[in-house]
């Protein structure tokens, strides 16, 4: 049982403006238990310019439940951050901040924070993506008279994944953009509206990272007009699309690497970092020397890649293409080496860049751990991060049997791989270690900004999630996905069950034609059900977040906003959990929206949840009514 404390998000039921301006005025709230304290005052503390600034709050009213406190809060930085104080009559301080109420002094870093700079599009956070990995997910009869390329090792499409080096790149299946045209129907009925493409550049291996252009679709993809098509079909459907770009690196066959290897003086030759007089040796991605790495303190790269109408960030933007954002490989790496860190820089230049070509465009960044310190609002609209979600998912929701599999080297392995940690395979989290993984890796992010990040349970650098979850555990999993704040992801072939032990074997191709298969059938309509379920309820958007019951074995949490209220039950056992009176006003009004669980209100307003586990379920309650507002 949780017992009720002070909260506040970032949601608009506590802040009133989530996209304001330098010098702004922006009125916070809090919600305190009625009969907490009793509080001898109420006040927020910011650190503008790290010297702190309080405010008072007033009390607006109470509803019975709970008292309702404002305070004004003037954004004087970008980022601008800001906590509450609450001073007890007996002279006790406590501090509440992303993390939760403390009895000493907090971190500015998980501060609450207003950001300044331009919000995204408002599309970002009602969106469900889907990823693509054009390689292998549909292969279309043009791609039969395209010749093989001379790094490809072909395979047939129903031909097992081959993990092992060189295959593990180079096996080519010859999925292209009119495959993906074809099954766009698909993505239609499953109800996603966002495609996520991995690159399309040309390049020498099946992932395309190694880019050897920006500047032109890959012809083995079906070219420039095969990718127009994808995203006239798309767009006329009502799904977005976005590309995937390496800022962080070329492959080495690139037209702006050739120009400068082995030729001094090339001007291309700043472009990289080269590491002797002749221009044959030079830093790259973690090594590989297929990845040279970019420098980003040359302006003519700024200015080929970002800056000029015809770079290769605005040409993709623009008619007639118009794709609708980029997510940005390896972004964490993206303008560092060693003592150089340019990333804000970059990261700052093409939000700036992207504003100016399409406001509506969003941008996403890679940063596969944690990654607060770079999604401050300054750049990213959010992120392709594990730590807030996927890792905690998998720790708490995976039994992995041990089953032998076979590594890149070709050796054989039991451990489970867990995002490349070795640490002896997945970590076994209960729902309480859950809920402070989130808690933990969320509370140095702004809200606006934790509402964009990307929220998969896999994708295709990962494992597949099904490969080692617990019996019943995929529909808790994916219903999580739905509902905690940030964008829903769902790699291709997950709604199907495909398994991969790790991010090279997950990239399967698509079984189509096993779409009524009783097992596919099921795992399609569970997802299509769960999507449906986010899209409906605008509440599991953009709503507030609140942690009603934690246990070992369950998570119970409500989005609210002030239309409506999303009650949400996710447990890995059997569930018998009471959530304390006063935390579920409307209660009484619940109606159940999804899953099979049972809902009771005591005599003294408390309520029962129980259900036989894994169980999923959602309760619709009324919104949520701020007194004196």
């Amino acid at each position: 049982m949780t017992s009720l404390q002070p909260h506040h998000d970032g949601s608009p039921l506590y802040v009133s403006d989530a996209a304001p301006a330098l010098g702004d005025v922006v009125q916070v709230r809090l919600r305190v238990p009625a009969g907490y304290g009793p509080l001898a005052a109420v006040r927020t503390r910011s650190n503008p310019d790290h010297e702190p600034e309080w405010t008072d709050a007033v009390l607006l009213g109470s509803d019975g439940a709970w008292d309702w406190w404002q305070a004004p809060v003037t954004v004087r930085n970008p980022r601008h951050g800001y906590r509450w104080v609450l001073l007890h009559e007996d002279g006790r301080v406590e501090w509440l901040n992303q993390t939760g109420l403390h009895g000493i002094e907090t971190l500015d870093a998980e501060d609450f924070a207003l950001v300044a700079t331009p919000a995204p599009p408002a599309w970002l956070t009602s969106s469900v993506m889907y990823q693509v990995f054009p390689d292998r997910f549909a292969r279309s009869a043009q791609a039969d008279d395209r010749p093989t390329p001379d790094w490809a090792m072909p395979a047939a499409w129903d031909e097992p994944v081959n993990p092992v080096v060189p295959a593990r790149s180079h096996q080519f299946y010859g999925g292209d953009l009119d495959g993906v045209v074809e099954k766009l129907d698909h993505l239609v009925a499953l109800g996603v509206d966002l495609l996520y493409l991995t690159p399309i550049f040309p390049a020498a291996s099946n992932h395309r990272y190694d880019a050897s252009s920006f500047d032109r679709v890959d012809e083995l993809l079906g070219g420039d007009e095969a990718y127009l098509r994808l995203i006239e079909a798309a767009h006329a459907r009502g799904i977005r699309v976005i590309g995937d770009l390496t800022s962080n690196h070329s492959g080495d066959r690139h037209e702006w690497f050739r120009a400068a290897y082995g030729n001094p003086g090339a001007p291309e030759q700043e472009f990289y970092y080269f590491t002797n007089d002749d221009n044959t040796a030079y830093e790259s991605w973690l090594g590989h020397d297929t990845l040279p790495k970019f420098d980003w303190s040359s302006q003519e790269l700024r200015r080929r890649f970002v800056e000029a109408p015809d770079s290769v960030v605005a040409k993709w933007l623009q008619p007639p293409f118009s794709i609708d954002g980029w997510r940005i490989d390896v972004a964490n790496m993206t303008g560092r080496l060693g003592a150089v860190d340019l990333n804000a820089q970059v990261r700052d230049l093409l939000r700036r860049r992207m504003h100016e070509i399409n406001p509506d465009a969003i941008l996403l960044g890679e940063s596969t751990n944690d990654a607060a310190s770079d999604l401050q609002g300054d750049g990213w609209h959010g992120a392709m991060t594990y730590p807030s979600f996927t890792r905690p998912v998998w720790g708490w929701l995976s039994e992995p049997t041990h089953a032998p599999y076979v590594a890149w080297d070709g050796s054989t392995q039991t451990e489970p791989w867990f995002f490349t940690q070795p640490i002896g395979g997945i970590p076994r989290y209960t729902a309480r270690q859950f809920v402070d993984a989130v808690v933990r890796f969320t509370a140095g992010i702004p809200w606006r900004v934790r509402l964009g990040n990307m929220q998969p349970l896999d994708t295709h650098d990962t494992g597949r999630f099904a490969t080692n979850a617990a019996p019943g555990a995929v529909p808790v999993a994916a219903g999580l996905m739905m509902t905690l704040p940030g964008l829903p992801v769902v790699f291709a072939g997950d709604e199907f069950g495909l398994v991969g032990v790790d991010g090279e074997a997950s990239r399967t191709p698509m079984p189509w034609g096993t779409e009524s298969a009783p097992a596919v059938a099921e795992r399609i309509a569970l997802y299509r059900d769960l999507i449906a379920l986010r899209r409906a309820h605008p509440t599991l958007s953009t709503g507030g977040l609140r942690w009603v019951h934690v246990d070992d074995d369950s998570v119970v949490f409500v989005r609210e906003s002030a239309d409506e209220t999303l009650l949400v039950l996710a447990a890995k056992g059997d569930v018998d959990a009471v959530v304390p009176a006063g935390a579920l006003p409307g209660a009484v009004a619940a109606e159940a929206v999804y899953g099979d669980a049972t809902l009771g209100v005591g005599d003294d307003g408390s309520v029962v949840l129980s259900a036989e586990g894994p169980a999923f379920a959602v309760w619709a309650l009324p919104g949520v009514v701020v007194p004196g507002a």
